[in-house]
């Protein structure tokens, strides 16, 4: 291709010249030269506009200082230091060490995603001072000349300069899933990616004003929408805003009366009864928690282009792969070339198949193996070619022999390029029986373009010549993650463009259950005019050959119709359609720069075995916050229930600030961080906040009632001894959130009966250190009320496993309903 441009440069050269300000090029096949470079890029005519792989690092600070939660928190803190003692300020210490970790964990993140993100970018060949080279899509400057083949991605826009059967897939900017064939002068718009042939472009627009620069602005990589977990919380914050200024107007006016209008007793006791409704440490520690995550798979070469792909991938309960680059390697070997018995004896088969790899510059896996065992033979020349497309599934080219005769050959699917019922399919079902690829060698009668005009009539012109067989080489770790996958409930559908015998073999190989029946797509229902059924041939079935790049996408949109989060593997551009539409898409870090730029997840280094470790991350994520947010909204429920009961028996409020601070930390806050990080295998599931709120509802009306119980018993006991009481009802709230916390780290190990006993011998030890009795203003009086409030815990805590043990076997029985139905969908449809 590089010969090529050389004719070119001239309409290159003119395109810069328009745009730049009729800058010209002094020499011809050259692209710019790096005087040239250096003035545009002096000039600003750059493209800086780099891929967002994480927030800066302003962002990031903005983002845990500015919060909602720190709001409320920061005026409560403010109010406190004006009245003190400093003593009742304690929570204000908790929210900066909540920021400054957050802040040093999501930089730390951010760093490990822009050092993965450098290595997995897209990096476009430009041609500069007469040499191809490849830069950072950064440094592309207006009127480079930019060189285009099969996966390529259009960094910049531009106008097509030189094409050679160019065809250009704008689907992400248009919607359209055809494919779009270019001609020199017309337009191509970044965003947008090759799906054959090759050319060049010029750039035009770059930076800012580029197509897909705008879209980004709208779509910035480092984002957390869409993310159910998130949107949970965000939703429970807002509530509670909404409860707190009610309940501290509530308060403040209660407190009042009952301290004989002493505001900075009632201010303190306002305080007190707000902090413990705000769960503080909820949002930061989901950050920390994601943020966690993605430097555990960046260890991994695992990069993570959005983060909510760590939680929905947890959420996911179907998994479709491409055989190709996933299941196999990208590499192949040829087996054996077979001559069919009726093709002519003087046709030298070896030297066309060497003839027809010098045709394509960027081959794909199959033809690259055809050009390592068939060297270019000598006295041959290309006059014009044909790339494979996934959409025709065929090559082409037209050679001049060494004689100085001109023929014209193709390379494709023999299901393609044969009509049905052709003797030569009943052995390319033989060797796709075995596992491997077959490829169709055959002269064609007709011109090239006449077929890319109308690729439907490459079988009347084609006469078959030879079978070209070729072994895939299984990734060693396919088997063990697809058996992990099983393991986890989590189906697997096998989605390929080869021949469905070829793809049911390998597939047996790997031990995956319904391999034995793989499917021809090209019988299944079209998804457009009959979604349903297409939805229960996809449902009902594993392995699926001769699927076309809609097709693929179509599969995806059927499987997520029926309810399924999908996550959908590939590496090449037949599968960047499907890629984009599936909940998760997952890219190999060596696949096409179009399937690794619509993918949330790239693995880097190329390991299939790489996805389970992002699995378990993410139901480690999901899993862990989910258990720390019973623990924190119990805390919500409990405050919120405590200043309604207080402000309705309009008593004193029980506590001071420092106590709920005291409590909430041992209770909730230490234990929270360890619960966060610990590991987690159950797969996430829907309905987040209606689930966490089945536990913390119950739980914190039964600590607010055991604890106002205790109150009004010790109020009886000490006769207005306000720290006796208070020192009760913060025993009580103790134990019961205690067991609370205790419930939660459940499943135990040893490490978590030792997080649950630490912390009760440390409320322990403050209840018997005298200068930490004084500090927080708490001690027990007595024996009679201590062990009553005792008792009211035990009481309250055994109600609490009652309600804990139905919930968990209402869950179970939901679960078992739900794969009982699932199981007798798959029925029906197989």
């Amino acid at each position: 291709m590089s010969e090529r441009l050389d004719t070119i440069d001239e309409s290159a050269d003119s395109s810069a010249g328009q745009e730049s300000g009729g800058a010209h090029h002094a020499s011809r096949g050259v692209g710019l030269t790096s005087a040239e470079v250096a003035a545009r890029v002096a000039a600003g005519q750059v493209n800086d506009v780099p891929p967002r792989s994480s927030r800066s690092v302003g962002e990031i600070v903005r983002a845990n200082v500015f919060t909602r939660i720190n709001a409320i928190i920061g005026v409560l803190f403010v109010i406190i230091m004006i009245v003190g003692p400093i003593q009742d300020g304690l929570f204000g210490g908790v929210i900066v060490a909540n920021i400054l970790i957050g802040i040093f964990q999501e930089v730390r993140a951010k760093r490990t995603l822009d050092e993965l993100a450098i290595v997995g970018e897209t990096r476009p060949s430009v041609r500069r001072d007469g040499e191809v080279v490849e830069i950072s899509p950064s440094e592309v400057v207006l009127g480079d000349v930019i060189e285009l083949g099969p996966g390529d991605k259009i960094v910049v826009d531009g106008q097509a300069v030189f094409t050679d059967n160019l065809e250009v897939d704008e689907s992400l900017l248009t919607g359209e899933a055809d494919p779009v064939v270019k001609e020199p002068g017309d337009p191509v718009m970044s965003g947008s990616f090759v799906v054959a042939g090759g050319g060049a472009f010029a750039a035009t627009r770059v930076g800012k004003d580029a197509y897909a620069a705008q879209l980004a602005e709208e779509a910035k990589r480092f984002t957390l929408v869409n993310s159910e977990l998130r949107q949970g919380i965000s939703t429970i914050l807002k509530y509670v805003t909404y409860v707190i200024i009610p309940a501290g107007i509530a308060l403040i006016i209660s407190q009042l009366a009952i301290n004989d209008g002493d505001l900075p007793e009632a201010v303190r006791r306002m305080v007190a009864g707000l902090v413990p409704m705000v769960p503080e440490g909820l949002v930061l520690l989901t950050s920390i928690a994601f943020a966690v995550g993605v430097v555990r798979l960046g260890r991994k070469q695992c990069l993570v282009q959005e983060l909510p792909a760590i939680e929905g991938l947890a959420r996911v309960d179907t998994v479709c792969l491409d055989k190709t680059g996933t299941l196999t390697e990208a590499s192949m070997d040829v087996e054996t070339v077979h001559r069919l018995g009726d093709a002519p004896a003087d046709i030298d088969v070896d030297a066309v198949l060497g003839a027809l790899g010098s045709a394509d510059e960027r081959p794909n896996a199959s033809l690259q193996a055809i050009i390592d065992r068939y060297p270019a033979p000598a006295g041959w020349s290309v006059v014009g070619g044909a790339p494979f497309s996934s959409a025709r599934k065929w090559s082409g080219a037209t050679v001049r022999t060494a004689a100085g005769g001109t023929e014209t050959w193709l390379l494709g699917a023999p299901d393609v390029l044969l009509p049905a019922g052709h003797a030569s399919l009943a052995e390319v079902d033989e060797y796709g029986a075995k596992g491997l690829r077959v490829l169709l060698l055959a002269r064609c009668s007709a011109e090239l373009d006449a077929l890319l005009a109308e690729p439907a009539t490459a079988t009347a012109a084609a006469t078959p010549v030879a079978l070209v067989v070729i072994k895939q080489r299984i990734r060693p770790e396919a088997s063990e993650t697809l058996r992990y996958f099983a393991d986890q409930g989590v189906d697997t559908k096998v989605i390929s463009g080869d021949n469905a015998l070829s793809v049911g073999a390998v597939a047996r190989g790997l031990e995956l259950p319904g391999a034995e029946h793989p499917v021809d797509a090209r019988g299944l229902p079209d998804g457009a005019r009959e979604p349903d059924r297409l939805a229960d041939e996809v449902e009902g079935n594993t392995i699926f050959g001769r699927v076309g790049p809609q097709q693929k996408r179509d599969m995806v949109h059927a499987l997520q119709s029926r309810g399924h989060t999908v996550a959908m593997t590939g590496d090449g551009v037949n599968d960047v359609l499907a890629l984009k539409d599936a909940d998760i898409a997952v890219a190999m870090g060596s696949g096409s720069p179009a399937s690794r730029g619509v993918a949330q997840i790239v693995l880097l280094n190329n390991s299939f075995a790489t996805l389970p470790s992002v699995v378990a991350e993410g139901r480690r994520v999901i899993g862990n916050i989910e258990r720390v947010a019973n623990l924190f909204l119990t805390k919500t429920v409990y405050g919120a229930l405590l200043a309604i009961i207080v402000v309705f028996a309009q008593t004193p409020y029980p506590f001071l600030p420092r106590h709920l601070t005291l409590i909430g930390s041992l209770t909730i806050g230490i234990p929270a961080f360890f619960l966060a990080l610990a590991p987690n295998k159950e797969r996430a599931k829907s309905n987040f906040v209606g689930r966490v709120l089945r536990f913390a509802i119950p739980a914190g009306s039964l600590a607010a009632v055991a604890t106002t119980v205790s109150y009004l018993m010790a109020r009886s006991v000490y006769d207005d001894n306000l720290e006796a009481e208070t020192s009760i009802a913060c025993l009580t709230l103790f134990l019961v959130a205690l067991w609370a916390l205790a419930i939660i780290s459940r499943p135990y190990t040893w490490w978590r009966v030792l997080l649950v006993g630490t912390m009760a011998l440390s409320f322990a030890t403050v209840l018997t250190v005298p200068f930490l009795q004084d500090f927080f203003q708490i001690s027990l009086v007595g024996t009679q009320a201590p062990w009553t409030a005792v008792g009211v815990a035990v009481v309250a805590g055994v109600t609490l496993e009652v309600f804990w043990y139905v919930l968990r076997r209402r869950a179970r029985s939901e679960e078992s309903a739900a794969g009982t139905s699932a199981g007798e969908k798959l029925g029906a449809a197989a």
